[in-house]
């Protein structure tokens, strides 16, 4: 009996013990069912906003997007909301049949912030520019971004944007069949130089003209004097340029002309421009950090 008595005793000490243990581990599992299922909410509320944002785009509904931006929006260009969204004013008014795609990448969650990586696409035509090209262009323009959320009054909102790289191409008449390729970093350091290359697959009849320009990112923009010159034979152009210090991203814009020679006479020929394009490359300018020293701390 005596026995009996020590082991319920024993057991009765160990089961004291272990209801706090049990209590805590339920109200811990409680507490990561809970948080799970916020966080899985939070997922659905960030791909609900993009697909929201989605269809606005498609209606051209600007009010409709600037509601899901939050007023303390900036990107990584400096633009603030009003800015930015006068831009994208500008860019419909210019390109009215501009259609979007956007792949959401990750999303990753901090609290009440949120990042999002896309991938996104822009394409649309534009009207003729009977003075040089009587045909339309075709834009096509590529883009990786990183979209900063945050919630606010219980409501997810856009309030920062860093686009990492843009590749967009405006091209017209014969110059949407030729092969082009256009390189340069897409990001540098303030003050450092770098190299902006074209490549062109020179069609054996044509004649093709190029410049390569660099553009400050600002609004209203600038448009730098163009300096075309005749594409070598071994069908490149290369360009130094030497990235700003005003804590400015930049643009490297190569033009390309191509050009067809028509006979007219025994002596004479007519030359003319049957194709035209526009590439441009984003270049991410790092400001110098004079605080940052090898060796110190």
């Amino acid at each position: 009996m005596k026995r009996v008595l020590i082991t319920l005793l024993g057991l009765t000490i160990i089961s004291a013990c272990a209801l706090p243990a049990n209590a805590s581990f339920m109200s811990d599992s409680r507490a990561k069912i809970q948080q799970a299922k916020i966080e899985k909410n939070n997922y659905k509320d960030i791909e609900s906003l993009f697909k929201r944002q989605d269809v606005f785009l498609k209606k051209y509904d600007l009010e409709g997007i600037k509601k899901l931006y939050g007023d303390n929006f900036i990107n990584n260009d400096g633009y603030n909301k009003e800015v930015y969204f006068s831009l994208v004013k500008e860019t419909w008014e210019t390109y009215p049949d501009i259609t979007y795609t956007t792949l959401i990448k990750n999303i990753s969650l901090n609290g009440d912030y949120a990042t999002v990586e896309t991938y996104e696409t822009a394409v649309a035509t534009t009207s003729a520019d009977e003075e040089i090209v009587d045909t339309v262009g075709e834009l096509y323009s590529t883009s990786n971004c990183i979209y900063h959320l945050e919630k606010i009054s219980g409501h997810w909102l856009i309030t920062g944007e860093d686009v990492l790289d843009e590749y967009s191409t405006l091209k017209y008449g014969d110059a949407r069949f030729v092969k082009m390729d256009f390189s340069s970093p897409e990001m540098v350091s303030a003050g450092n130089s770098y190299t902006a290359k074209l490549t062109v697959d020179l069609p054996a009849d044509r004649i093709v003209i190029a410049s390569i320009n660099q553009e400050r990112i600002v609004n209203p923009a600038t448009k730098p004097e163009e300096k075309y010159r005749r594409l070598p034979e071994e069908q490149v152009l290369e360009r130094i340029f030497t990235a700003n210090t005003d804590n400015l991203n930049e643009y490297n814009v190569a033009s390309i002309g191509i050009t067809q020679t028509e006979p007219v006479s025994a002596e004479n020929v007519r030359v003319y421009m049957n194709g035209l394009a526009f590439i441009m490359r984003r270049v991410n300018v790092v400001p110098k950090n004079n605080f940052a020293k090898v060796g110190e701390k």
